[in-house]
């Protein structure tokens, strides 16, 4: 039986899969993602997700399924990726307020030769937080780490409104679009769709149908 690899150190992504009930470990690609320049915010995730697998692939025994990703948050065309200060995620929290976006996710398979890549796109509306609001979800530290400055999931700062598209998908990784391509490489995940369902936390998802 090969191995399952998740080429992420994000603790999002890790949880995300375990929905799967599929067995995995966790590497980290050596590479520099800021190589890629592509200002398409779709070509950019996917470029990025598929330098990390190929670099994993390569130091993996052949039979070894990558599963790499990389999402960025385009608004206008213009990809906000993780804020470097507070000062960064207090403008890019405020562009967001009340308006719709992209979150782009770039999810790669690679085993041996073959890499089948994959972007998630879905249409994300901010509530209408007020900028006391902001500052309160800045002092937490959880913006730093995160594409746009924020995380759909947190419980007291919940920044959506409303979203068309994959709830996992903005997580980080969009288990929804993953698992049947984990099928089409002999992986069958042992969750159940009310598992799935139940974490999309009340947002609808078009792939569970």
């Amino acid at each position: 039986m090969f191995s399952l690899i998740l080429g992420s150190m994000s603790p999002r992504r890790r949880a995300l899969l375990a929905l799967l009930g599929l067995p995995f470990v966790v590497q980290v690609a050596d590479v520099d993602e800021d190589i890629i320049t592509d200002p398409d915010p779709i070509r950019n995730v996917q470029q990025r997700a598929e330098l990390k697998g190929r670099a994993l692939a390569a130091v993996s025994p052949p039979d070894a399924l990558i599963i790499a990703a990389d999402t960025t948050v385009a608004i206008e065309g213009e990809m906000l990726n993780k804020p470097a200060d507070a000062a960064e995620a207090r403008q890019m929290l405020g562009r967001l307020r009340g308006r719709w976006h992209e979150v782009h996710t770039g999810m790669v398979l690679v085993q041996g030769e073959r890499c089948v890549a994959v972007v998630d796109t879905t249409a994300v509306r901010m509530r209408d937080y007020s900028t006391a609001e902001i500052e309160a979800y800045i002092a937490t530290g959880d913006p730093f780490d995160k594409a746009g400055a924020y995380a759909i999931q947190h419980p007291l700062f919940a920044p959506v409104a409303e979203l068309q598209g994959c709830y996992l998908g903005v997580m980080g990784l969009s288990i929804c679009q993953l698992r049947p391509l984990l099928a089409e490489f002999g992986l069958v995940a042992s969750t159940d769709l009310g598992t799935l369902t139940a974490a999309h936390e009340g947002f609808g998802c078009p792939r569970l149908g």
